[in-house]
């Protein structure tokens, strides 16, 4: 049985939540964190995860700390996440790389902000149900 490990980000921005909302032609829309798989280049979980938010949103985070860990088996592969909290220290939508953006079976995302509070948080269709619960019952406290 194969690990594949993912590193997933909740990040804060002036106060605010940040996601991805994504969508596809003929599909709903949902919002998720960004994110994606751990790759052999990356040093270490938080290089994945600071590579993958520069290259989603064009960012640069702060410290960054897992708080949530959720596996998902499967017959032939078993996906870890990992969900790190973060600050946005800066944020160029011009700066976003990789190959997420040419190609069209991963559709579009773009970043979002929302309060951080269970009811807007609960507003988002946010993935997985798992993150979404765990916002829901903490997000408020963040940075408080």
């Amino acid at each position: 049985m194969r690990v594949r490990h993912k590193v997933r980000a909740v990040l804060l921005d002036d106060g605010r939540l940040v996601f991805l909302r994504r969508g596809w032609p003929g599909g709903s829309p949902y919002c998720t964190t960004v994110g994606g798989g751990v790759e052999a280049c990356d040093a270490d979980l938080e290089a994945a995860l600071r590579r993958e938010v520069m290259e989603e949103i064009g960012a640069t985070i702060g410290a960054a700390t897992e708080f949530l860990t959720l596996t998902e088996p499967g017959e032939k592969v078993t996906v870890v996440q990992h969900y790190f909290r973060a600050e946005v220290l800066d944020m160029d939508p011009s700066r976003r790389s990789g190959p997420e953006l040419d190609d069209p079976d991963t559709g579009d995302f773009c970043a979002v902000w929302v309060a951080r509070d269970a009811s807007a948080v609960a507003a988002l269709e946010l993935h997985p149900p798992e993150l979404a619960g765990y916002l829901c019952e903490h997000a408020e406290t963040w940075g408080a």
